[in-house]
């Protein structure tokens, strides 16, 4: 049965038509609200960004998650994404099987390169080892969570003689999924190393996805990796409301600060039209807005055209008050969460 959740960044931008922002304290708890709100709603993950910038608020997602995992008990919690590639692997592994003993068995964690690269001289690292880093991290990764003793020889990390790493997790290994924004080389080096994948589907047809997943199966398994080691994940961005009209209106203000703030950053994304927002909230774009029916036969549609194992909605992208996020997940959670688990169950049967 495909796995349904929620993702966040915990974005602080201004709420529309008042001048005002959350201050990143406010904002980081309001995600553990958010975290166990998921849970009492029976969501299966629930996962949170890493992020240095002022227009977010969680730089430390497995703090966030820790204070999550205390009152909740079935709701699964990770990263999304570590960035890896600007962070001590041995480290990461220690606080999420932290999280891990916290949660009883509900962890995971979510690699990726970042959507941004604020954290590499932050930490000392330089941006020319981009690649090296990423790659040579994830393998350190690796081999901590399947084993306790290490020998390492690393390069661009640390070498380790004989060492022993601790806490182990509750769980036999703490689940690992790499994200990417959908990079062919990406695809090929998770698929070789047969791990989860995630894409980040927030632009264009999501259908343009479906080969790139076809090879990633394949070559997985070419390189002898069983079918259910090679798991597909998507996140893409979206909001709920009784109104779908009103939906679309209210979101688009939010959409449009984080999309401008990140085309000053890169040259190939362009500041937000209208014209193209209401293309990607359409049936053929990768927004899921709306109101829960519609949110819910966008979703199947996507989770059966890509063949997906894990569906997270980014909820919200860029900030809007509380009590409408809330009334969202809440909406997510009992109406669009039951008609997507109804459809493949039927499917199932």
């Amino acid at each position: 049965m495909v796995e349904l959740g929620i993702s966040t960044f915990g974005e602080t931008t201004e709420l529309e038509g008042t001048g005002q922002t959350y201050s990143h304290a406010e904002r980081i708890r309001q995600l553990v609200v958010e975290i166990e709100l998921a849970d009492k709603l029976g969501l299966d993950v629930y996962g949170v960004g890493e992020h240095h910038r002022a227009d977010f608020a969680v730089s430390a997602p497995e703090i966030v998650l820790a204070a999550g995992a205390v009152n909740t008990k079935k709701i699964r919690l990770t990263s999304a994404v570590s960035i890896i590639s600007s962070m001590d692997p041995i480290r990461l592994f220690q606080q999420y099987a932290t999280i891990d003993a916290l949660s009883n068995g509900r962890t995971e964690i979510m690699a990726g390169r970042g959507s941004f690269t604020e954290s590499f001289p932050l930490f000392g690292y330089d941006l020319k080892d981009y690649e090296a880093l990423f790659d040579e991290k994830l393998d350190l990764l690796q081999l901590v969570n399947e084993k306790t003793k290490l020998d390492w020889q690393g390069r661009l990390t640390q070498t380790i003689s004989g060492k022993e790493v601790y806490p182990r997790p509750v769980q036999d290994k703490l689940p690992m999924w790499v994200a990417t924004g959908g990079h062919v080389e990406s695809t090929v080096k998770i698929a070789r190393a047969g791990l989860p994948i995630v894409y980040a589907i927030i632009g264009g047809n999501p259908r343009y996805f479906k080969k790139l997943i076809q090879s990633y199966r394949e070559i997985g398994s070419e390189a002898d990796h069983a079918s259910d080691e090679l798991k597909v994940g998507a996140h893409s961005w979206g909001w709920i409301a009784e109104d779908s009209e009103q939906a679309v209106k209210d979101y688009f203000h939010p959409t449009k600060q984080v999309v401008d703030a990140i085309s000053k950053d890169r040259p190939h994304w362009q500041e937000l039209r209208y014209e193209q927002y209401l293309e990607q909230v359409g049936p053929n774009g990768a927004m899921f807005m709306g109101n829960p029916d519609q949110v819910a036969e966008k979703s199947i549609r996507m989770i059966e055209d890509l063949g997906l194992d894990r569906f997270m909605l980014h909820l919200p992208l860029g900030s809007m008050p509380h009590e409408q996020v809330l009334r969202a997940i809440e909406l997510f959670g009992t109406q669009v969460v039951p008609k997507v688990r109804a459809y493949f169950a039927m499917k199932e049967a």
